[in-house]
């Protein structure tokens, strides 16, 4: 990592959930809460507790050079809504198998 940027990936203790549309899209107590230099802490769900038969994996694939290579799932009328690291840098290697959200509930 570059000098002045931290990454920090642990369990986050908390519960949390996601609703889109008055549906629950993902609901979990094994979240894990990634806390990144410059960016809003993020929860990545995992994926056993996301409800993947609701949502599309999308064309879109973004590279950060911190985390690796994402990729998005979409509803239809919220593109790109998830997304995840299937292969993600060793530094950050928890955060395999998780998908994070833009809108969760936390509790």
């Amino acid at each position: 990592m570059s000098e002045g940027h931290r990454i920090t990936v642990g369990p986050s203790g908390r519960h949390v959930r996601v609703v889109r549309g008055g549906r629950v899209l993902a609901e979990s107590d094994g979240a894990l809460l990634l806390r990144e230099t410059g960016c809003p802490d993020r929860y990545y769900i995992p994926a056993g507790d996301v409800r993947l038969d609701l949502l599309t994996p999308s064309g879109t694939h973004t590279h950060c050079p911190f985390k690796g290579d994402a990729s998005y799932w979409s509803l239809p009328d919220a593109p790109d809504l998830a997304w995840a690291y299937p292969e993600p840098k060793p530094e950050v290697a928890a955060i395999r198998d998780h998908l994070c959200f833009y809108d969760v509930e936390v509790f």
